[in-house]
């Protein structure tokens, strides 16, 4: 997968990130549009445009007359949208089918799973002061997974390819857009079949690695729903010299403690999700670019296009105002990361000889590129840095040994009560506020109504001339 943010990709043909294209051809129905990667480097050329390759229009249209044929109508399937999500399914099963990815769990390893899941829950019990938030517990298979957290996926992806296809008709110049009339509903349905061949391909890559339904650090699938997929257990526990038991108690209980918080933290996931939508609002196109380009292309040479396309000139720059939503995202991934880190070693450190190592293997996981990072680099070109994780796990580790576990848990109460990115390179300093005022740390949103009573009576004191208590001020001796 792709270091690109998500909507841009490499046009070399030796890239070894670029994603497998045949299967799109041969199995997807959609023809050639696995070579495209997920975005504008997808699109065909700004039609109408200069020097237009018509050899390209031609192709273009039998493209979308293979895909039309196929059954996929529109950007987003049945449902419409910018991505075309039953593509997008239908590459991720065939390649998970084609990978031998597909086996289905045996009753044994249900039976596993389960049991791992309610061991895991009641250590938790002790390491935290946030209730289970597990309601069920299901055994996937990776296809599985691709299945039931799509709907996840198109709530993070919809707000950003919608921006992309959005972005890039708004670039266009107006004689352009007149030059290419209908073709532009033509080129939103490309699009969408652009871009769900790209998340085809990446949640065929994620389905053959994830290990719990929270592995990546998001509530992806059903609410309540714990879900561990044994294959991929197996296949990371190679090599660890570690009984799979012990790895499945592990991981049940680093996606039980996830749960724990998505579910009693309930602004949790929709600051997630809203993050990356404000992300998704500032992305635009310089339009000097599409001018530039157009001078650029070679009218005797086809490839002169899709070299252009390739060479980075359409990517968007990054607007101050994306780089602060990505650095609070960062955060708030790094907090919930670090806090499940801190509580499933208290919670089994001393029960499974193995916690440690399999800790670490799971750290290093994410710092070599493991599924968490893979994704968001590609979907947002965001990179989840170990360092802030580790940092964010030292700060709620100092928090337990200060503080205890409850006033800890606390803190998850009221989104201005986390810390931001400046208490996790201090965090004795953090520490060191809480400490000093432990009332507001019994009651934290009390705190915060009396801090908002006491600003509004300063308000009204302001602009009444009362003292707040609706009574009128004593007048002064010069006062008639």
């Amino acid at each position: 997968m792709t270091n690109l943010p998500f909507g841009f990709g490499s046009q070399d043909p030796d890239d070894p990130d670029k994603g497998d294209s045949s299967k799109g051809r041969s199995e997807g129905g959609a023809g050639n549009f696995g070579d495209t990667p997920f975005g504008f480097a997808g699109m065909p050329g700004p039609g109408g445009m200069p020097n237009f390759d018509m050899s390209q229009l031609g192709q273009m249209l039998t493209q979308l007359g293979q895909a039309l044929s196929s059954g996929s109508a529109g950007p987003g399937g049945s449902g419409g949208g910018p991505v075309n999500y039953d593509l997008a399914k239908q590459l991720a099963v065939q390649q998970l089918h084609n990978n031998q990815r597909t086996e289905r769990p045996s009753q044994e390893q249900v039976k596993a799973i389960d049991d791992a899941v309610r061991l895991a829950e009641l250590w938790l019990d002790a390491a935290t002061s946030l209730p289970a938030g597990v309601r069920s517990v299901q055994t996937w298979s990776s296809v599985d997974w691709v299945e039931k957290t799509l709907p996840t996926w198109q709530r993070l992806c919809d707000p950003v390819a919608q921006r992309m296809s959005s972005a890039w008709l708004e670039a266009l110049p107006e004689e352009a857009k007149q030059a290419a009339g209908p073709l532009l509903s033509m080129l939103g349905q490309m699009g969408g079949m652009t871009f769900g061949s790209q998340l085809g391909n990446g949640l065929a890559q994620l389905g053959s690695e994830v290990l719990t339904s929270t592995d990546v650090g998001l509530p992806l699938g059903p609410t309540g729903t714990a879900a561990l997929l044994p294959a991929n257990i197996q296949a990371f526990v190679e090599g660890m010299d570690r009984p799979v038991s012990e790895a499945t108690v592990f991981l049940a209980a680093r996606e039980a403690a996830h749960h724990r918080l998505f579910s009693h933290v309930p602004w949790l996931a929709q600051r997630l999700l809203a993050t990356v939508e404000e992300y998704a609002r500032g992305i635009s196109i310089d339009t000097s670019a599409l001018e530039d380009l157009a001078g650029k292309i070679d009218p005797s040479n086809p490839s002169s296009m899709q070299e252009l396309m390739g060479s980075g000139m359409l990517e968007p720059k990054t607007t101050p105002e994306q780089e602060a939503a990505l650095k609070r995202l960062e955060t708030l991934l790094a907090l919930v990361e670090g806090w499940v880190d801190v509580v499933v070693s208290e919670a089994v450190g001393e029960r499974l000889p193995g916690a440690d190592a399999l800790g670490e293997m799971v750290r290093r996981r994410r710092a070599t590129g493991g599924p968490a990072e893979q994704t968001f680099a590609t979907l947002i070109g965001l990179e989840l840095r170990p360092r802030r994780m580790r940092d964010a796990a030292n700060l709620w580790r100092l928090m337990t040994e200060r503080h205890g576990a409850e006033s800890r848990d606390r803190i998850w109460d009221h989104p201005d009560l986390l810390p931001d990115s400046s208490d996790l390179d201090e965090p004795l300093d953090f520490a060191d506020r809480w400490g000093s005022t432990p009332a507001d740390l019994d009651d934290p949103i009390a705190a915060i109504r009396r801090a908002e009573a006491e600003e509004a009576a300063k308000s009204g004191e302001n602009d009444t001339g009362e003292d707040g208590t609706g009574e009128d001020r004593p007048k002064r001796d010069d006062q008639s």
